[in-house]
């Protein structure tokens, strides 16, 4: 029965995607950057004529994605970037197949 007593360490609610108490400033805001570029890489990509921007805000969101990857510590935060990591990577697949990253102009 000792294990009763013992105080619940995983976080208030003990779900999985429960943080550990602590302030991540950098890291919640690549993930919010992440999912913003990758939810608009998906978006644009959808149109022909927008594919600057879709391939554009796909590789920038791959890119800070990664990077908060790198240097998350929370699977909050791990689970959030790589939402926006896959539509970031379909934004700038899609981008990339209707004209790419310039346009034509190279």
């Amino acid at each position: 029965m000792a294990q009763v007593l013992r105080p619940n360490t995983t976080g208030s609610t003990g779900s999985l995607f429960a943080t550990d108490g602590k302030a991540h400033p950098l890291q919640d805001t690549l993930l919010a950057v992440t999912l913003v570029l990758g939810i608009m890489a998906f978006v644009t990509a959808m149109f022909d004529s927008l594919h600057l921007i879709s391939s554009w805000a796909g590789l920038v969101g791959i890119l800070t994605g990664a990077y908060g990857q790198f240097i998350s510590e929370t699977t909050r935060e791990r689970f959030g970037l790589i939402l926006g990591l896959g539509a970031s990577a379909v934004g700038f697949f899609l981008g990339m197949a209707h004209g790419g990253l310039f346009g034509g102009l190279f």
